[in-house]
């Protein structure tokens, strides 16, 4: 039997890996061995149990003792902290979901690379941050990286059988979130609860928020070019209300491969668990005649500046992208916690860039797993301290 883990095993993606797992045979027809989660334990223990996994960790240290508690005669061990959570990466596996939220699923994916096995990366910040290390591990190790974003798994499908020196461009869509039709001065007020109510698709609140203000599709293009090794102005962007066409790719010959699906992640991650082979999956079918129009415009920019500043990203190399995902991820941290509006993170985040590009500590140092932890560290604290300077103005 194929050896799985699941990391991120409690968040919207790493449920439904385990249910697809569980629909799919689950402990008959998998060797379980790791399953990873936050706070949640009553889930992660009942995710464990039921798939009869090896060990359960929790990121939480004061989270052991419930989980502990919670998969008592079980037979299933308990673990916590960034350390557990490494060496649960460490036990060999054949297929592993990487989706813990954040920086923080980086370390674990670049463990699980060295089983030489498959990653199913939902953890786009990993391919963000440290591109060329996760490209180079996996290179080492002869390990597969398959992406599980639906626009990067769409991309994958497309391109499957296909020469990649024939395409020539990659149009990624967004569904453009609860604000796209918002002017400038309503985005300006708008709270936690109005960015994450998203139109199409149930997510977390971190991701959806994201998706609001775009920097979510952002991290996507620097993730397409990290992944597929296209050129910054091969990428495109396009405002997709209905999230049916999930991404195309244009060839040589002028032809566009459009990938559509429902707006469900059961898809991506089914594809990845099945691959190379395709399985049923519990999704529903398109009815295009009822669905009747698709509709495709191109983003307001200056309204959503996310993606002029991904371009500067990718044009700066080296380091830029850990920078840029850590201020991303602190600006979120300031807007949740009610220090600034929606409308500030995307300024934060370009003061903290063009103050670290000055300084030249994103292009100039050598790029290692401890140099994208020493950026993304320094990136935090700037974001933090620029955030502090404007709630106090």
């Amino acid at each position: 039997m194929r050896r799985v883990s699941i990391f991120g095993a409690t968040g919207s993606i790493g449920v439904n890996t385990a249910d697809l797992i569980a629909k799919a045979g689950g402990a008959d027809a998998f060797d379980v061995v790791a399953l990873s989660g936050g706070r949640n334990v009553a889930l992660l223990a009942d995710q464990a149990r039921r798939l009869k996994a090896e060990i359960a960790v929790t990121a939480f240290d004061d989270c052991l003792e419930p989980l502990r508690a919670a998969l008592a005669g079980s037979g299933v061990a308990a673990a916590a902290g960034s350390a557990a959570l490494l060496e649960a990466a460490a036990r060999p596996a054949d297929w592993v979901m990487s989706a813990i939220v954040g920086a923080a699923g980086l370390a674990p994916g670049m463990r699980a690379l060295a089983h030489g096995g498959t990653l199913a990366l939902a953890n786009k910040e990993s391919m963000v941050c440290a591109g060329p290390l996760m490209r180079a591990e996996a290179a080492r190790h002869g390990a597969t990286i398959l992406p599980v974003d639906s626009e990067h798994s769409a991309i994958f499908q497309a391109l499957t059988g296909e020469r990649r020196a024939d395409a020539e461009r990659v149009i990624l869509t967004a569904s453009g979130g609860p604000f796209r039709d918002w002017p400038a001065e309503r985005l300006a007020r708008a709270t936690v609860a109005e960015a994450m109510a998203h139109p199409n698709w149930r997510m977390g609140q971190r991701i959806s928020i994201d998706s609001a203000s775009l920097f979510n599709k952002a991290m996507e293009v620097i993730e397409a070019r990290e992944l597929f090794d296209f050129s910054p102005g091969q990428i495109e962007v396009l405002i997709h209300p209905q999230s049916i066409v999930h991404a195309l790719v244009g060839f040589a010959d002028g032809g566009l491969m459009a990938h559509l699906g429902p707006p469900d992640m059961r898809h991506a991650i089914g594809y990845a668990l099945n691959w190379p082979d395709r399985a049923a999956l519990p999704v529903a079918r398109l009815d295009l005649a009822e669905i009747a129009r698709l509709d495709f415009h191109a983003p307001d920019e200056a309204r959503f500046p996310a993606l002029r500043l991904a371009r500067g990203v990718m044009q700066a190399g080296g380091l830029a992208g850990a920078a840029f995902n850590a201020a991303k991820e602190s600006a979120l941290d300031a807007f949740l916690a009610g220090q600034i509006g929606f409308a500030d993170m995307a300024p934060l985040v370009e003061v903290t860039l063009d103050k670290l590009m000055a300084q030249g500590d994103l292009t100039g140092a050598t790029f290692t797993l401890d140099s994208v932890l020493a950026t993304d560290h320094l990136a935090r604290r700037t974001t933090q301290e620029a955030a502090s300077r404007l709630n106090q103005s």
